[in-house]
């Protein structure tokens, strides 16, 4: 087990996002649970007052004020260098690290992918987007990727599974929450264009909440969604309004890691759809978010990527590929809700604990 691991990742950079936020929190306390002494590292360009206040307060909600540093891109102090060059391991999440001096004064760097078909297809394309380069062991959420099921290529890179960790304490089973109404998290535009592969274009999110949108007429639950839409995208919110999606403001909602806990831990469970191109690869790239919603009891209706090669499904995780799927699945809910819910909790006591999770991803790491 290594002693010391540096996590870098972006929390400042994706201010009043909690649940961005809690992608590096969950591997943060997640090590810190299995006893290493952990540090993250945020790179900041230019970064705002409002950016350096959230990071700040973030930091300071879960313990980790004396064990978090914001680092300008093109400079590092020599107390940082000198953690760099101590410590066991360094976790890049999407490769957030660029720094240079820091990062080359680490002895082991691990790579780990959030968006399994874009970080490869950039690669394949040539493309450093995703800096891939100098790590020694490379990780992926995408399940299935170097499987015969899947279309993302692995170019020469050998991709090893990780399912996002989830810090059970931090999130337990939550009675609260009215059964019938499904909720997300969602960006109606990710930070992501679409990308090409052999003359096929890949969907975005978006893409795939069209294919969906009557659905509100369709089940007995209420489908909300804490979105981040943009007002000029007018035909769509108008899209979304006349099928009867209900809309709440994603800030308000889970702008924060406290709000985005509450907000899923008083919903009756999720429904989502993913972006385009980890379902037509079949990538199985599985939400860190919804791995939340489980452990919190709420069962979750949620696209296929491939993930149910992997996962057990049908109670608690309840996949779909179709509209007829979908209300069908949603159906399946609410005839035994109780009995989803603990399902929910169930399963992600078995594949999403961090313990788990977390313990063999370092065996893999410094192997």
């Amino acid at each position: 087990m290594p002693q010391s691991v540096v996590v870098a990742g972006a929390i400042a950079n994706k201010a009043g996002n909690g649940g961005e936020a809690w992608v590096r929190l969950s591997w943060l306390l997640g090590l810190r649970r299995l006893g290493c002494d952990v540090h993250l590292l945020e790179q900041l360009d230019c970064g705002s007052a409002a950016q350096r206040d959230y990071f700040d307060a973030v930091t300071a909600a879960f313990g980790l004020v004396d064990r978090a540093t914001l680092v300008s891109g093109d400079g590092g102090s020599d107390n940082l260098l000198e953690l760099a060059s101590a410590a066991d391991l360094l976790v890049n999440i999407s490769g957030h690290l660029t720094n240079e001096s820091l990062f080359s004064s680490f002895r082991r760097k691990v790579y780990v992918d959030l968006d399994p078909g874009y970080t490869q297809l950039w690669h394949a394309a040539g493309l450093d987007g995703a800096h891939l380069a100098g790590h020694d062991t490379y990780f992926t959420v995408g399940e299935n990727i170097g499987q015969p099921n899947c279309s993302v290529p692995t170019g020469d890179i050998d991709w090893r599974p990780v399912r996002p960790p989830v810090v059970l304490s931090e999130w337990p089973a939550s009675h609260t929450g009215a059964h019938d109404r499904l909720t997300t998290v969602a960006t109606w535009r990710g930070p992501y264009g679409r990308v090409e592969q052999d003359g096929k274009l890949y969907g975005l999110k978006l893409d795939e909440f069209r294919k969906v949108a009557a659905l509100p007429g369709a089940v007995a639950q209420r489908l909300e969604l804490a979105l981040t839409i943009h007002p000029e995208e007018r035909r769509d919110l108008s899209m979304l309004h006349e099928n009867g999606w209900h809309l709440v403001d994603s800030s308000e909602a889970a702008g924060t890691p406290e709000r985005f806990r509450s907000y899923i831990q008083g919903s009756g469970g999720e429904f989502s759809v993913a972006q385009g191109i980890y379902v037509e690869t079949g990538s199985g790239w599985f939400s860190d978010r919804t791995a939340a919603y489980l452990a919190s009891g709420k069962p979750a209706l949620i696209q296929d990527t491939g993930f149910s090669r992997n996962l057990p499904t049908g109670e608690g995780l309840v996949p779909f590929r179709t509209f007829a799927e979908a209300v069908a699945g949603a159906e399946r809910i609410a005839s035994d809700y109780e009995a989803h819910c603990r399902a929910s909790r169930s399963l992600a006591e078995h594949a999403f604990d961090s313990d788990v999770v977390l313990t063999g991803f370092l065996e893999a790491a410094l192997a």
